[in-house]
């Protein structure tokens, strides 16, 4: 991201994702998920990636309260977020995924069983913008990037200022032919 975006943003902005979180050092967002909304092929989607360990809302929900912990990756030098949903009924969905400065794009999101997604970022107003490049999955040496149709869509994750410590977390996925799979919106503040 050019310089002059990234100092455009909001202090809160650029405090939160400039943080170095080393050894025991973590840092914590509580809030709610305002809405879940999933197609029904975003549902089958959501159920599918059960298999790589769930990294997307399974299903449609109305107001649940919501905790992310980040803390440091010791293994890519990059960071662990886990992230706690409330469900209406049932125990709540933990999501685990680790981020790390590498790939083609330089960032990537690891999720699970391999499989991960390089990210690009912008700043948008006073927003930070994650659009997902592309998919891939990798063991040991070999890394194989996703063709086309095998791909879920785009991934959208924006985080957004609302001042006073606040933030909304906005996830969608759109497939180019299905159209929107997955929306989610949540409201945060730092811990």
């Amino acid at each position: 991201m050019p310089r002059a975006a990234w100092d455009a943003l909001p202090a809160d902005v650029q405090r939160r994702f400039s943080k170095r979180l080393t050894g025991m050092a973590s840092a914590t967002y509580r809030g709610e998920i305002v809405w879940t909304r999933l197609s029904r092929a975003g549902w089958l989607l959501a159920q599918l990636c059960r298999l790589i360990g769930a990294p997307l809302p399974l299903a449609a929900s109305g107001p649940a309260p919501a905790a992310v912990a980040v803390s440091e990756d010791r293994q890519s030098g990059g960071q662990c977020w886990t992230r706690l949903y409330g469900r209406a009924r049932g125990h709540p969905q933990v999501i685990h995924s680790a981020k790390s400065f590498s790939g083609a794009t330089g960032l990537e999101e690891h999720i699970g069983g391999g499989f991960g997604m390089a990210l690009t970022v912008r700043a948008e107003g006073d927003a930070l913008i994650f659009t997902s490049d592309h998919y891939f999955w990798r063991r040991g040496g070999v890394r194989l990037q996703l063709p086309g149709w095998l791909m879920p869509g785009q991934t959208v994750v924006t985080h957004q200022h609302l001042g006073s410590g606040c933030f909304a977390f906005d996830l969608k996925v759109t497939h180019p032919r299905l159209g929107e799979l997955v929306n989610q919106h949540g409201l945060f503040r730092d811990g």
